[in-house]
């Protein structure tokens, strides 16, 4: 458990700190919005670069009050702390990746992300990609809470509808994990992030269907 709190604080600050320490070398204008056609289409002052890093640090700030409220009041309520802290640490490794990369753009004055290299949707959803497949393997360590894991009215009626539940998440949580990271093999840009946003949603509505039945198939076995 140090350990991870040990990478989740340094992922939770790691952005703040790398931009200041850049921010006198940074051009006084920076590309601070693109289009669809990724060409920027303003720019602004070096301070803006300040953004993702506050915000990384506001949502690490959140995410450990998701985890204190997710172990309150339950026996085994350290695994839930320590899967909301690896849940951290895969969104806040995003906000690492974002930080990054737009210093990358402000410091080449970058007009056109087409110009780039690598692809920032395919870096982001590669990112969330091998994130989900991780915390799938966690989900079934979920203990029921009000905060955490696949939780509908449904996986939350007894202990059993919500451990088929997390287990048929975690599985859920992989199969998503490696259908974005074939899509980030197969598009880029705003395709790549259509075809996740469907992804996801469809993963949403299957996972509530499962809790559904899951449910319904328990309440028949009692009878």
């Amino acid at each position: 458990m140090k350990k991870k709190k040990l990478i989740y604080f340094i992922l939770m600050v790691f952005p703040l700190i790398v931009v200041c320490l850049t921010l006198p070398f940074l051009p006084e204008q920076i590309p601070a919005h693109y289009n669809l056609n990724n060409e920027v289409t303003r720019w602004g002052s070096k301070y803006e670069t300040l953004f993702f890093p506050c915000i990384a640090l506001f949502v690490g700030l959140f995410l450990l009050g998701i985890a204190k409220l997710s172990s309150k009041d339950l026996e085994n309520g350290q695994q839930n702390e320590e899967v909301c802290l690896l849940a951290g640490i895969v969104a806040l490794l995003i906000f690492n990746v974002m930080t990054l990369f737009f210093l990358y753009t402000d410091f080449k004055s970058i007009a056109n992300l087409n110009s780039v290299p690598i692809d920032l949707y395919q870096l982001i959803f590669g990112t969330l990609g091998f994130g989900l497949i991780f915390l799938g393997q966690q989900m079934p360590k979920v203990k029921m809470n009000h905060s955490l894991g696949l939780r509908t009215q449904w996986s939350m009626k007894n202990e059993t509808t919500w451990l088929k539940s997390q287990i048929f998440g975690g599985y859920s949580f992989i199969v998503t994990g490696i259908a974005i990271l074939l899509i980030c093999f197969m598009t880029n840009g705003l395709n790549l992030f259509l075809w996740v946003f469907a992804v996801i949603i469809l993963q949403l509505i299957v996972d509530i269907f499962a809790t559904w039945k899951i449910a319904k198939d328990n309440e028949a076995n009692i009878e």
